[in-house]
């Protein structure tokens, strides 16, 4: 099978497995989670914070994250331009 067969399989089994999904919110709630609690540890590695504090603080660590991300993404489109 070729490289682009393989993607052409993987990209079918997964909308087929999205389509068969009743609630997708439940099926990626673990995944949400996990991804805001590294950022949860981040602002609060020693746990001394309220969870207010720490959740004000994560939501800025994550929305820095991916203005990082966005900032790479222009520069690597510029390069490539």
């Amino acid at each position: 099978m070729t490289p682009t067969e393989r993607q052409q399989r993987a990209r079918l089994a997964a909308h087929t497995s999205w389509a068969n999904t009743a609630d997708p919110t439940s099926r990626t709630a673990k995944a949400r989670a996990a991804h805001l609690s590294r950022f949860e540890r981040e602002a609060d590695p020693d746990g001394v914070l309220t969870p207010e504090e720490r959740a004000r603080r994560a939501s800025h660590l994550k929305k820095a994250y991916y203005a990082r991300l966005a900032l790479q993404s222009a520069k690597a489109r510029r390069r490539a331009a």
